[in-house]
């Protein structure tokens, strides 16, 4: 049975998340990674030579940043008013443009089609991916490419898995992760429209520590 996700408890979640990181946004420098552990794993590069590209649950903003320092015209898309608004400040006058929406909502509204979309922890790890992998897909340029980063799932548990607010305490906010092993991400890319799929799990750079999907599709 799919997940029922309650908008509004899921915009105050991350709300509270964006007002956790403020203080690290408003210091922070532009710098792209996928993985969980700074100078780990592939740079931008999975992305190819974008022109365009979009960012679905940008949070921090920082690789959109990055990317616009390059000459990428970089869009954001996040849930949240108040992250929207810190990152707004702290990164539009790069020339990043930022949206507050709920992704499903403004790729099924959103008429402009991207070189790259991706997601860093971001989107693609909060939503059902039966619903939102298409609509990516059909707001991809041919060629294009759709990148994606999350921990791996946990062995045996998969489909969506409950997370509560941190703290277990309080008003119940919670969302829901989406756990697949890599196996079936292929399959769920390939039924989106995609021509092709890779997904691979990163080892960390400690053994024993947790890893890294990273999946990479390319639209016809």
């Amino acid at each position: 049975m799919p997940a029922r996700h309650d908008i509004d408890s899921e915009r105050e979640l991350w709300d509270a998340f964006a007002e956790s990181t403020q203080g690290k946004v408003s210091g922070s420098e532009p710098g792209f990674c996928w993985t969980q552990y700074a100078g780990h794993g592939p740079g931008p590069e999975l992305l190819g030579d974008p022109a365009t590209v979009l960012e679905i649950g940008c949070g921090t903003g920082r690789a959109l940043a990055y990317l616009a320092g390059r000459g990428v015209k970089a869009t954001g898309v996040d849930l949240s008013p108040v992250m929207v608004a810190n990152i707004t400040r702290r990164w539009g006058p790069l020339g990043v443009r930022f949206v507050c929406a709920e992704v499903l909502e403004h790729l099924r509204a959103e008429a402009a089609t991207y070189d790259a979309v991706y997601s860093v922890f971001g989107a693609v790890w909060f939503t059902d991916p039966a619903r939102l992998l298409p609509l990516v897909a059909a707001r991809l340029n041919p060629g294009g490419v759709l990148v994606f980063s999350h921990p791996p799932a946990i062995p045996g548990a998969y489909g969506p898995q409950g997370m509560y607010k941190g703290g277990f305490a309080g008003r119940a906010l919670y969302t829901y992760r989406y756990a697949h092993t890599p196996r079936k991400w292929v399959s769920l890319l390939l039924k989106a429209g995609f021509r092709k799929a890779d997904v691979q799990v990163l080892p960390a750079p400690e053994p024993g520590h947790i890893g890294t999907l990273i999946a990479r599709a390319v639209a016809p």
